[in-house]
């Protein structure tokens, strides 16, 4: 079972997740940029957040044969903080770096009016840049939000084709998929989504432009979650076929639309298993 995970942030992770996770099947990941757990004091905070999203972690991962991405963003929870707001402008010479495949975490945490400026700011920086989009859909109130963010979508100048709509569950799936973006699902051990619930889903919507990741932090949460699901998968009657797609084909596919994303990352302790290197929607 092959596994790119869309949505984890190793930064507040350790090595022998990374360890872990290689003898899972994750080959390859996108840590987006996120709220620390503290607020920030200073946007400098983030200069140097980005440098190792660059830099380190890429580094750490390949020590263990995973394939490190980032998206680069000011994240929703963040964008209420007028300390926060000067990153936007300096966010365009860090999104033309070769790992930087997407623009996020971006959209809603609140729906405030410091939010919706935010949001279409960095939309706009996205088509600017041809990079797709990551957008959370917030954790309350999750339909409102939803419908929020699909007309802030519309409104702006990237296509619905190049935008993941995070963080969906049972009440916003139908009118995500509606809108044309394609569908993330975060599964957790108490909290969002969870590995029968994310199977039921699939049964009933199918794996077209659906991608599952473990959103794995510094909270309660577990780097694994994307391989549970391909086992509940298998098990739910899927074939590996399904499983490929919604572990590895769907998220090279969005992630791909950047021209960036490389995988070929030799693996870790002497093995040996074909690499890759994938440019564009290959």
């Amino acid at each position: 079972m092959r596994i790119f995970d869309p949505h984890v942030h190793m930064t507040s992770r350790t090595t022998d997740d990374y360890e872990a996770m290689y003898a899972a099947g994750v080959r390859a990941l996108v840590e987006p940029s996120f709220w620390l757990g503290q607020p920030r004091t200073s946007p400098a905070s983030f200069l140097d957040y980005f440098d190792a999203l660059l830099g380190w972690e890429p580094y750490r991962a390949a020590q263990y044969g995973i394939a490190h991405h980032c998206a680069l963003a000011l994240n929703p929870k963040e964008a209420n903080d007028p300390r926060c707001a000067p990153v936007l402008d300096v966010l365009p010479r860090y999104l033309v770096k070769d790992s930087v495949v997407a623009v996020g975490e971006i959209g809603y945490d609140s729906m405030t009016p410091a939010e919706d400026t935010a949001l279409a700011a960095q939309l706009q920086l996205a088509a600017d840049h041809g990079l797709p989009a990551l957008v959370h859909t917030p954790h309350r109130d999750k339909l409102a939000g939803l419908r929020r963010t699909v007309d802030v979508v519309r409104e702006s100048a990237l296509p619905p084709e190049r935008v993941l709509l995070d963080h969906l569950n049972e009440t916003t799936v139908r009118e995500a998929a509606e809108s044309g973006c394609w569908l993330g699902f975060s599964v957790y051990p108490d909290t969002k989504m969870d590995e029968d619930r994310t199977v039921a889903v699939l049964r009933a919507h199918g794996t077209e432009r659906v991608l599952v990741n473990s959103a794995a932090d510094w909270g309660k949460s577990d780097p694994l979650k994307t391989r549970r699901v391909g086992e509940a998968m298998l098990a739910a009657g899927f074939d590996e076929d399904d499983v490929d797609r919604v572990l590895w084909r769907n998220p090279v596919a969005f992630y791909g639309l950047s021209g960036r994303l490389r995988l070929d990352v030799p693996p870790p302790h002497g093995l040996h298993e074909g690499n890759s290197v994938l440019r564009g929607g290959e």
